[in-house]
């Protein structure tokens, strides 16, 4: 019983916390501002949590498998008419992801000292709840991994759209009310929702994918997106809920965590995103005139950051946001296919 009435009271607190980031206007406010509460709660206040407590497993894997039907319910065939056009730039991304996942890694290795598995997972330029999945089942220490992980994503979607709000005089993002889920969705698709949920944590199960509780429901969602058969949409209070949740269960692995960690992991990552958004800039510089798109919009398609976000800010600059999606799906895909195909030598090697 008084683990039960910790997580209720952990996902109360996340709440507000979440509530309180949306009204300061920041980015992916239900998702950072639960985590930096349940993160602040496991570092600060251990002694106050039930002995031997954990925040739910199968909590955590359900709201994952939401996040990732609203992922896969963003693979349309729009997206598949942008290829074409764009075979340049997938490649040029691809290029992208080695570069910058061997510079990462270089970053966390030899400066910040990370054990090969956490230094390697950490380095991930995308797939973050991939690369943390992943991670743990390598061995990696998840602390750190998942710390490092959302500081890549903190600090991007933090200083691109604050960025391009200074430049452009106007909040962008989701700091600008943008959002990809849907109000309007009706009490009667939650059966469907979650029935789409289930089946993708059995296919994941089925086929041993990666992160499987992820990637089951993203590939069921896109499957019914791109056949046309039962679109999901997934009503925006869910995927609020769905970060609250997943927020303050990964918060909670902050455990044990210092503070002199905590400043040193901001560091690496301050290094590490510069010089991916540094790349990021260079590989637009090239591109932006091949591929007939702006130098913004191109930015904001190579910069590693939330989907989510980036396509935000790409409708807050009224760019298109289905190449925007299209890029950052790429990303996710060869990162996680990468990772996938070589995980039998990454044993050996880590």
């Amino acid at each position: 019983m008084p683990h039960i009435l910790t997580t209720f009271a952990l996902l109360g607190l996340s709440t507000i916390a979440a509530l309180a980031a949306q009204a300061l206007g920041l980015p992916l406010p239900f998702l950072m501002g639960a985590l930096v509460l349940s993160a602040t709660v496991a570092m600060a206040f251990p002694a106050h949590l039930p002995d031997g407590y954990r925040f739910p497993h199968w909590l955590r894997l359900l709201f994952i498998a939401v996040i990732g039907l609203m992922i896969g319910a963003q693979v349309t065939p729009e997206l598949f008419v942008q290829i074409p056009r764009l075979m340049l730039s997938l490649v040029a991304l691809t290029f992208f992801v080695v570069v910058a996942h061997g510079f990462n890694f270089w970053v966390f290795r030899r400066l910040g000292a990370y054990d090969r598995a956490t230094a390697f997972y950490a380095a991930t330029p995308g797939g973050l709840f991939e690369s943390i999945a992943m991670g743990e089942e390598a061995g990696a220490d998840l602390a750190r991994l998942t710390l490092q992980q959302f500081l890549r994503v903190i600090v991007v979607v933090t200083a691109l759209p604050l960025g391009l709000s200074f430049w452009l005089g106007e909040p962008v993002g989701s700091a600008g009310g943008m959002t990809l889920a849907r109000d309007a969705v009706p009490w009667h698709s939650l059966p469907w929702i979650v029935l789409a949920g289930l089946a993708g944590l059995a296919l994941g199960h089925v086929l041993r994918l990666p992160a499987k509780q992820l990637t089951g429901p993203m590939a069921v969602a896109a499957l019914l997106s791109l056949t046309g058969a039962f679109p999901i949409d997934i009503p925006q209070w869910l995927v609020n809920v769905a970060q609250v949740v997943v927020g303050t269960a990964l918060g909670m692995r902050f455990t044990g965590l210092s503070h002199a960690l905590i400043l040193r992991g901001v560091a690496l990552s301050l290094v590490s995103v510069a010089g991916m958004l540094i790349l990021a800039a260079i590989c637009a510089e090239a591109l932006y005139l091949t591929v007939d798109e702006p130098f913004d919009t191109m930015l904001i398609s190579f910069a590693p950051g939330g989907v989510t976000e980036m396509a935000l800010v790409a409708l807050s600059l009224q760019a298109n946001p289905a190449l925007v999606t299209l890029h950052h799906i790429w990303r996710i895909i060869v990162t996680v296919l990468g990772l996938s195909l070589t995980r039998r030598w990454l044993r050996r090697f880590l």
